[in-house]
């Protein structure tokens, strides 16, 4: 495993962490259960889907399943966004969680382009 997917590992571990915290306080001061479990479901599947990514049978499988977990990720910053225009989320919280989404976000598509990069060279 290198470097970077550790860094990517445990910085998507961490938005799981935060976006399981700020669900549970979606859910218990401001009763919003529909948008916060729509959020909890893409945010913490960033995650896995790296850690599945991790386990690939192929490199076609790794790209796969981080292409996946891009999807996921973005998805996450699209509930962020309608949580905060909706205010569900203050500008803090918003901030906070989308900085770290789209950190991973940018992480995820460089590693996707490297890993189709590396696959070509592969194959020449």
């Amino acid at each position: 495993m290198s470097a970077r997917e550790n860094v990517l590992k445990d910085k998507s571990f961490e938005l799981a962490v935060s976006v399981v915290n700020i669900c549970q306080h979606l859910i218990d001061n401001k009763k919003q259960f529909v948008l916060s479990k729509q959020l909890l479901r893409s945010g913490t599947a960033v995650g896995s889907l790296i850690r599945e990514a991790q386990n690939a049978e192929s490199r076609a499988d790794f790209i796969h399943k981080l292409g996946i977990s891009q999807k996921e990720c973005d998805e996450s910053i699209y509930w962020l966004e309608l949580l905060k225009e909706t205010e569900f989320l203050t500008d803090s919280e918003f901030q906070e969680l989308e900085k770290k989404a789209t950190e991973i976000l940018r992480m995820l598509r460089s590693s996707i382009i490297t890993s189709k990069r590396n696959k070509q060279s592969e194959t020449k």
